[in-house]
């Protein structure tokens, strides 16, 4: 699933061929998406310059004249601009035609990402209010985390994923995080400590940083709006290396099971 550094890859890859450009065409070829496709979409957005892109958690925003186009990548989404018009695979769902000839274009197999339109301010919509501080910002500290985690019960991991905590810290990039940390994924919150909470907090900005600075994780499924996949993958510690040895300490890396996600971990490296 494209998290949020292969969202912000993505957004680096594709603003420089779309910043000021006016969009003459959008077409839809299948709506059915998570959300579907609101079939007023291609005319509220037509002849609109856009005026900047963003990201907040995995959501890529992109700034219209008078409202913000909202694109989610789902489980198997991604953007790529192309600089002619390819005959349009199978999967690939939706273009966005520019004034100067470059596309975008929106390929999901699975189906589960979203295309939706707002005029409204963006912190109200309903996808975006509920949503915590981004975690490489200096709302996201110690001090914040520790003050949330007091009398949770919920395990380490499961909490720090928690959109509504701090968006953005998806499955693989909590596994790598507490690695570095040396805590246990399943540890209760309620017993992390302040001085935990700042190696967290600062592990999770490191990895994340990593990772968009590598271009994001090489998934299945996710290319970035260049076409190019990421290479963060050569620097897991932990996530997918089950039966490896901890490069740290050669114990063998375990996995448990959280909330249906594989959970990846040291047994020597991580006992606290």
């Amino acid at each position: 699933m494209p998290e949020l550094p292969e969202v912000e890859t993505t957004r680096r890859g594709i603003e420089p061929h779309i910043l000021n450009r006016r969009i003459s065409r959008v077409t839809v070829r299948d709506a059915r998406l998570r959300w579907p496709v609101p079939p007023e979409l291609p005319l509220q957005v037509q002849d609109q310059r856009i005026l900047a892109t963003h990201r907040r958690s995995k959501y890529l925003l992109i700034e219209l004249e008078r409202g913000m186009l909202i694109v989610h990548l789902g489980m198997s989404g991604s953007v790529r601009v192309l600089l002619d018009d390819p005959t349009p695979g199978k999967h690939d769902h939706i273009d966005v035609e520019l004034d100067n000839g470059v596309r975008l274009r929106y390929n999901d197999p699975r189906r589960f990402g979203a295309w939706l339109y707002t005029e409204a301010p963006i912190d109200e919509h309903e996808l975006i209010a509920h949503l915590g501080p981004e975690p490489l910002t200096d709302t996201f500290t110690a001090d914040y985390l520790f003050k949330k985690s007091r009398k949770r019960t919920t395990r380490i991991k499961t909490f720090i994923m928690d959109a509504r905590i701090v968006v953005g810290v998806g499955n693989i990039y909590a596994n790598e995080a507490l690695f570095l940390s040396g805590i246990y994924p399943h540890k209760p919150t309620g017993r992390i400590t302040r001085k935990e909470c700042e190696q967290l907090v600062s592990n999770i900005k490191q990895v994340l940083a990593l990772a968009i600075s590598q271009g994001g994780t090489t998934l299945r499924d996710f290319v970035g709006g260049d076409g190019k996949p990421g290479y963060f993958a050569q620097s897991l510690n932990v996530y997918g290396r089950t039966g490896l040895p901890c490069h740290r300490c050669e114990t063998l890396v375990r996995e448990l099971r959280t909330s249906n996600r594989g959970t990846f971990f040291c047994p020597q490296c991580q006992t606290r």
